[in-house]
């Protein structure tokens, strides 16, 4: 491949970090001292260089955790070690909003400014950093900036200050204000860990393995509210089991699913699986057990598993609770699936903005394969199975599970068009399971408890528990695990209702791709059909709770500007109608409508149909949803 570069020599510390994910480069050609004999010829590597271009995001990530951003000459030395025209490496770099292009101050405070931390003060929060800090973006040694959600909506207001080195510092403040935000900034201590504490504190951890659960329960409760309710199935470990102890998460009943799915082989483990009448946890709602199924009968005999864990829907942050104090559960999951499916390798992509969850993982993923339960022969099986965990770096739309694999792959977080479906061509062209982080997370429970077990829990058409994600105007925010079928009024009780007993404006559900209801919903049973029915969506569980305090047009005015900001561009319905639908509430609430506001709906309308009807992935799809139900229940007029 002929590569045209112009960004100018990378420096010994680019290089280094670059050499430190890839190794030292073998020959000139690849960024070395001399070619090979081979190379002398005209070839490059070809194929065996090319195949790693899939380490192209941790290759990024690692030059931004040193650096603080990407400089041109550090791209072009990207390009040379993997191969990639620079053109390429460019088109990669710049889709993720963790990653500065151009340069910026080592330590940078994302701030968010999305719904759940607008109704707890972030528009102050951020107007007090302005005035303090200056203009977002700003600054040679220390800045802010606004973000999307972090998926801390249980403590809001939240922001993720990053802060690159040797060792690079990954700080998660929530709640947090604009005086510790200034703490962190401006302090000149270090530390070894990639993970924080998501409290007040700005203390970060010395070490990625977690304290005794003693020591942190505060900070669970935050998370958990109700942790240690002897009712809780998914949440059984949370707050009881060290995350970080494999011998802790045994003796509280982990890996018993593994290991029965070792007795009854991959055609039974998946026969439970499709009994329990599991559904993905996403918001696709599709069988988890007809999708191994269909993978396993593929006559391709390389299959891959890939947990989605970019929970990047504004209001959602189960998936974070899950992988930072159970993250046994999710490997023994994904084990499973692989033991059934036939599968040898597989990727838990998680978003970049989770630090601590992270940190957990990568604990939890050594010590599966130190017990041999990862690595060439799990639990005696002699099945090899092996697990990577892959950083996100700020795209929405990489949530889509095929922009997913384009990331994993280093391409443009992109969603390709469908079919071929994953079981059939997913990741790297081959079969694929993908699955979210709670939903993998039940499987140990179906396992081990037997799928008619797990499905006699909840309803007929809705089976299993449910984690649901409640934040807003309720006293206690945080995740909670009910069976299907708890009714909205019941499950915004359990965390405690609504503070000062305020009136009850509207519930958003299922997050900015979900649907605003009224408080004349509170008896809905909270099930897919019950919701379908309804002409609402639970979607990844989000319940955002809005009393008569929230500015419901700014609300909605933020959902069109997310959604504006986050379509990847690729189709033309949703890279055209975001922008227009963002334009055109930005004019009703000036009070500057074209022609009449009658006028205006109806064009929301068309806009909201043309982008149903042809946008090529969900985004663009369900990117009016919220917006045309808050039209309907009235929440873009002023509010009382």
């Amino acid at each position: 491949m002929d590569l045209h570069l112009g960004g100018g020599a990378a420096s010994a510390e680019e290089r280094a970090a670059v050499d430190a994910v890839l190794g030292p480069p073998t020959s000139r050609w690849r960024g070395g001292v001399d070619l090979t004999l081979a190379e002398h010829f005209g070839l490059s590597g070809g194929n065996a260089v090319r195949a790693e271009r899939h380490r192209l995001l941790p290759v990024l990530h690692a030059l931004q955790d040193r650096l603080g951003w990407l400089s041109r000459g550090a791209l072009d030395y990207v390009s040379l070690r993997l191969d990639v025209p620079p053109a390429e490496v460019w088109g990669v770099a710049s889709f993720y909003h963790l990653l500065a292009l151009s340069p910026q101050a080592p330590q940078v405070a994302h701030v968010c400014d999305d719904i759940a931390c607008r109704l707890r003060g972030a528009e102050a929060l951020c107007g007090e950093l302005e005035r303090t800090l200056g203009p977002a973006g700003q600054g040679s040694e220390y800045t802010w900036k606004r973000s999307p959600c972090l998926g801390l909506c249980e403590a809001a207001p939240a922001a993720l200050v990053l802060r690159a080195g040797t060792p690079a510092t990954h700080q998660a403040l929530a709640p947090t204000t604009a005086d510790e935000l200034r703490a962190a900034l401006t302090s000149t201590s270090t530390s070894t860990s990639t993970s924080t504490s998501t409290s007040t504190s700005t203390s970060t951890s010395t070490s990625t393995s977690s304290s005794p659960p003693s020591s942190r329960l505060d900070e669970v409760r935050r998370a958990v509210p109700d942790a240690g309710d002897p009712d809780h199935l998914l949440l059984a470990r949370v707050g009881r089991v060290d995350p970080a102890s494999l011998a802790d998460y045994r003796a509280h009943g982990g890996f018993a699913g593994l290991t029965r799915a070792i007795a009854l082989g991959p055609e039974a483990t998946i026969a439970e699986v499709i009994t329990s009448r599991l559904v993905g946890r996403g918001g696709a709602a599709f069988p988890t057990g007809k999708k191994w199924q269909a993978v396993a009968a593929q006559p391709v005999r390389e299959r891959f598993i890939v947990c989605n864990a970019d929970e990047s829907e504004p209001g959602t942050f189960k998936d974070r609770v899950l992988c930072e104090w159970d993250p046994f559960a999710l490997i023994e999951g994904m084990t499973s699936a692989a033991l059934a499916t036939g599968a040898s390798l597989g990727f838990i992509y998680l978003r970049g903005e989770y630090p601590r969850a992270a940190a957990h993982l990568e604990a939890a993923l050594a010590a599966a394969r130190a017990g041999d339960l990862l690595g060439p022969d799990v639990a005696g099986t002699g099945h090899g199975f092996e697990l990577e965990l892959r950083r996100g770096a700020g795209a929405y739309i990489c949530g889509e599970e095929t922009a997913l694999f384009n990331s994993i792959e280093g391409r443009r977080g992109e969603p390709r068009a469908k079919p071929p479906f994953p079981v059939e061509a997913g990741l790297f062209g081959r079969p694929t399971v993908i699955n979210n982080v709670e939903t993998l997370a039940s499987v140990p429970l179906i396992l081990a408890r037997g799928g008619a077990a797990f499905a006699a829990i909840g309803t007929a058409g809705s089976t299993g528990p449910k984690l649901f994600c409640v934040s807003g105007a309720v006293a206690r925010p945080g995740v909670y695990e009910a069976r299907f079928g708890v009714t909205l009024g019941e499950l915004i009780a359990r965390a405690g209702g609504v503070p000062g007993d305020r009136p009850l404006r509207a519930v958003l559900l299922g997050g900015a791709a979900g649907s605003f209801v009224g408080p004349e919903a509170l008896a809905l049973p909270l099930t897919l059909e019950a919701l379908r029915a309804a002409g609402a969506t639970l979607g990844s569980g989000v319940v955002m709770v809005l009393d008569d305090r929230a500015d419901l047009p700014d609300l909605v005015r933020r959902i069109a500007r997310f959604f504006r900001d986050e379509s990847c561009g690729q189709c033309v319905p949703c890279r055209v109608g975001t922008v227009r639908q963002d334009e055109l509430l930005g004019r009703l609430g000036a009070g500057t409508p074209l022609g009449s506001v009658a006028d205006e709906r109806a064009l929301l309308g068309e806009l909201a149909q043309a982008m149903r009807d042809a946008s090529i992935c969900g985004l663009g799809q369900t990117a009016s949803a919220a917006i045309e139900s808050a039209l309907r229940l009235g929440l873009l007029e002023a509010s009382p």
